[in-house]
C-alpha cells in the first residue's frame, strides 16, 4: 500500500468510526471500488488505533475522572451513589464484555465471509431502518450519561457485539441502543464514543502479533495519524450536530450507499 492510499483510508476510518455509517464497511468498499489491494483486517485494526487516540484525547478530562472515580469506588473513598465517574467505569466494563467475547469467536469470519459487498449493502440498509426508528423513538428522551444503569449499559454492549459484521456500524448500533433505552441524542453518542476505547484497545492487543508480522511501515504510521485527526473532528462534529438535529441524514446516507453498492456490483 502506498502513502496516498493509507492517508485516504485513515481519513475514512476516522470519520466513519464515529459517524453511524460503519467504518469497517467503508474500509472494505474503498479498495473494492477503486480496485486497490484489500489491506486486510490487520491494517483496519491499526487504523482503529488512530481513532482510539482521538477519543482518548478528546475526552481526556473525562477519562481522568473515570480512572480516579473507579479507584475511589474500589477503595471506598466514595460511595456508589456519590460517584458517577466510578459508576461509568463499571458500566463501560460491563458493556465491553459482549463485544470482546463475540469478537474473539468470530474474528475469522470478520476477515473472510463478512467482507462481501452484497452482505455489506444488505446490512447497511437493514440497520439504517434501526437507526431511523431509534432516532424517532429518542426524539423526546432526556436522560443523560450519568443516568444510565448497569443493565442498560450491558444491552448497549450487546449491540456493539453485532457490529463485527461490516455495515452494522459500532457507533450506529450503540447510539441506536442508547436512544431506545432513554438516553438523549448527545448522551447516546457520548456513551458510544467512550465505549469505543476499551474494545478498540482490546482488538489491537489481540491482533498485535499479526500487525507486527505484516510490517509496521510508513503507511501504517500515516494511516494512524490521519485516522486520529479525522476521528477527533468527527467526534466534535457529531456532538455539535445532534444538539439541534436528528440522525436522519445518516439514515439516508446508508440507504443511498447500499443502493450504490448493489448497482455497481451487478452492472
Amino acid at each position: 500500500m502506498d502513502i496516498f492510499q493509507a492517508i485516504i483510508l485513515g481519513i475514512v476510518q476516522g470519520v466513519t468510526e464515529y459517524l453511524p455509517i460503519s467504518s469497517s464497511a467503508h474500509l472494505i468498499l474503498l479498495p473494492w471500488f477503486f480496485k486497490w489491494q484489500d489491506p486486510g483486517l490487520a491494517f483496519d485494526i491499526v487504523l482503529h488505533f488512530g481513532t482510539l487516540l482521538a477519543v482518548l484525547i478528546f475526552f481526556w478530562r473525562q477519562w481522568l475522572g473515570i480512572f480516579f472515580g473507579f479507584f475511589k469506588l474500589v477503595f471506598g473513598q466514595k460511595k456508589w451513589g456519590e460517584n458517577p465517574d466510578g459508576r461509568l467505569a463499571i458500566y463501560l466494563f460491563l458493556a465491553t464484555i459482549p463485544g470482546a467475547v463475540i469478537g474473539w469467536f468470530f474474528s475469522n469470519a470478520a476477515e473472510t465471509i463478512f467482507r462481501s459487498p452484497v452482505l455489506i449493502a444488505s446490512v447497511l440498509f437493514i440497520f439504517s431502518l434501526v437507526l431511523w426508528l431509534a432516532d424517532k423513538e429518542g426524539s423526546e428522551n432526556s436522560k443523560n450519561i450519568s443516568q444510565t444503569k448497569a443493565r442498560k449499559s450491558f444491552l448497549i454492549g450487546l449491540t456493539q457485539a453485532v457490529a463485527i459484521v461490516p455495515g452494522v456500524s459500532r457507533s450506529g448500533a450503540t447510539i441506536s441502543a442508547g436512544l431506545f433505552l432513554g438516553l438523549d441524542k448527545k448522551s447516546a453518542a457520548k456513551f458510544s464514543f467512550l465505549l469505543a476505547a476499551p474494545i478498540i484497545f482490546g482488538a489491537n492487543v489481540f491482533k498485535m502479533a499479526e500487525i507486527l508480522q505484516a510490517g509496521f511501515n510508513g503507511a501504517f504510521w500515516v494511516g494512524i495519524i490521519s485516522a486520529a485527526l479525522s476521528g477527533f473532528v468527527a467526534i466534535w462534529f457529531l456532538l455539535k450536530f445532534v444538539e439541534r438535529r436528528s440522525y436522519k441524514i445518516f439514515v439516508w446516507y446508508r440507504i443511498l450507499l447500499a443502493l450504490a453498492i448493489v448497482t455497481i456490483y451487478f452492472l
